[in-house]
């Protein structure tokens, strides 16, 4: 499995255990995007310093990697605002 799917899964993991352990969905919402923030900008730290990828690269792979999750988390605060 690639790297970018495993980071991917992990997003979405993290959301799910803080929309179950945080009952205010704004609160677990928030809570997760500047956890997921940090999480993917240290990823693409890695992937320019270590990995040798330039900052073009990693950034378009950082937008799929902090965006889907987010707009995963986005998305679901708003259709389900009180959960």
């Amino acid at each position: 499995m690639s790297h970018t799917a495993i980071m991917l899964l992990a997003g979405v993991a993290l959301l799910i255990a803080i929309r179950l352990t945080i009952r205010d969905g704004a609160r677990a919402t928030r809570l997760f995007l500047l956890l997921w923030l940090a999480v993917s900008i240290a990823n693409l730290l890695v992937g320019v310093f270590y990995a040798g990828y330039g900052w073009a690269e990693e950034a378009v792979i950082w937008l799929l990697i902090f965006g889907a999750p987010a707009g995963i988390a986005l998305a679901t605060a708003r259709i389900n605002p009180r959960a």
